[in-house]
């Protein structure tokens, strides 16, 4: 998991890509959210948003 982030980190310093930075993060959040939630009163609430 540590290589995948060192390199993610290296494609986006050498391509200049840092836009890609919150679109990772925020797709992180959602799919942790999604996982911690699935067994929770607030799934329902949750699968509605999407």
């Amino acid at each position: 998991m540590l290589d995948l982030l060192k390199d993610l980190w290296g494609f986006m310093r050498e391509r200049k890509k840092f836009w890609l930075a919150p679109i990772l993060m925020i797709l992180l959040l959602l799919g942790t959210l999604l996982v911690f939630s699935e067994g929770s009163v607030i799934a329902p609430f949750i699968y509605t948003l999407f």
